[in-house]
């Protein structure tokens, strides 16, 4: 490795990343750059501006990504109704990758010789960041304290802080006992009585939503308009794709919607369990299941739903800007071109129910030919009976040997 001048930092102003600024100052005597994001985790990021520069770092980067965040990774992902292992909906994944972009591109405008990050060695966040790294600038070097130092606990870490008058600001009252994470698609808890997969989350626990049992008694119902497989309107109002997203949330978290406790399989190998908030993105998936039921053919669509998990995974893993995963981006966006219209859906008490759907360009639903009633010769029933020996043909002669 060779000398490392100047590395920018992934830096969120709490005791690891504090830690880890004066850590690589001490441990390659080089310039720090820090980079904190706001992807709608809900925090205020000034204490990181006046942290950063307690500690005397000379460029810090604090930046509003909401809007790239959701329009250019969170719609794409969910254009392809995105699903990890059945149950995930990649809310810190698909988080990743953005901020891994930024890194690199503030080592390109700094001059930086390297990136570094906060993510242990146990984790996905590690592969992510550094994929995402590699991919984009093949040359450049990351720095991992957690897999160098031997800062390997929360003591350890406050005793370093210590000797190095490491400002450290403690919030009043009890510290949550789980490792959360969050952005404007989800937030998630680790650790705590959840490493008991036996153990139910404590109510306590949940910050975006109440309880289903204590949801409103009353229903609530959207309407979300589509164009090309993204949400651009609710109730007809015309929204950007991060305060859909918002709104999503807070009516979603209103009605109980959106919880979820999985235990998941790590690409590093381990299985881990997790409690995941995502009351925006639980109602965006059935709303634009809907649609495409609606709009696309149904060959398209279960294409679709037969590469999905491929493309969950490589999100998961930290491939977003690998070919195969923009190849696939490719072919999912070509088949939403007439993913238009509307849905409309009722929010009950955890429950999110699809109570109507119309595309006035769009749809291939023909009610002259689905009807029960008279469909005055829209549909030949007795073509049916051809189909079916045709079909039944090889079944047939299979069972002939049998017998």
């Amino acid at each position: 490795m060779k000398k490392i001048k100047k590395v920018v930092l992934a830096y969120s102003g709490g005791l690891d990343t504090s830690v880890i600024l004066k850590w690589l100052e001490e441990k390659y005597d080089c310039e720090v750059v820090t980079f904190t994001a706001d992807i709608g985790q809900g925090e205020e990021l000034a204490p990181a501006r006046a942290k950063a520069k307690k500690m005397g770092v000379k460029q810090i980067f604090i930046e509003d990504l909401k809007e790239e965040f959701v329009r250019d990774f969170v719609f794409p992902m969910f254009r392809a109704n995105t699903l990890y292992e059945g149950e995930y909906l990649l809310g810190t994944s698909i988080a990743r990758p953005l901020i891994g972009k930024r890194l690199v591109e503030i080592a390109n405008q700094t001059g930086a010789d390297a990136i570094a990050h906060g993510a242990t060695g146990k984790g996905n966040d590690q592969v992510r960041f550094e994929l995402t790294a590699y991919a984009l600038k093949p040359g450049i070097q990351v720095i991992a304290p957690w897999r160098e130092w031997d800062l390997t606990s929360r003591e350890k870490l406050l005793k370093y802080a210590e000797f190095h008058a490491i400002p450290v600001e403690f919030k009043k009252g009890k510290k949550s006992p789980y490792s959360m994470d969050a952005n404007l698609l989800h937030i998630s808890y680790e650790g705590g009585v959840l490493e008991d997969p036996w153990a139910e989350p404590e109510e306590s626990m949940w910050r975006w939503s109440v309880s289903p049992q204590k949801a409103p008694n009353k229903p609530t119902y959207i309407e979300l308009t589509f164009r090309k497989g993204d949400v651009v309107a609710m109730n007809g109002k015309v929204m950007s794709p991060a305060t859909v997203l918002a709104t999503l949330n807070k009516i979603g978290g209103a009605n109980g919607i959106g919880r979820a406790d999985i235990v998941e399989n790590r690409y590093v190998g381990m299985k881990s369990r997790g409690a995941y908030e995502t009351p925006g993105g639980t109602i965006l998936l059935k709303a634009h299941r809907a649609m495409e039921s609606l709009t696309l053919d149904r060959e398209v669509a279960h294409l679709k739903d037969e590469l999905m998990p491929r493309y969950a995974s490589l999100i998961y893993n930290g491939y977003w800007f690998a070919p195969e995963r923009l190849m696939m981006q490719e072919m999912i966006n070509a088949s939403q071109v007439t993913v238009n219209g509307v849905v409309r859906l009722k929010l009950y008490k955890g429950n999110v129910t699809v109570v109507g759907r119309k595309s006035d360009k769009d749809s291939l639903f023909d009610p002259t030919i689905a009807t029960f009633e008279e469909d005055r010769g829209a549909y030949n029933q007795k073509d049916a009976e051809g189909f079916i020996k045709l079909n039944a043909l090889r079944l047939r002669i299979a069972a002939k040997r049998r017998h």
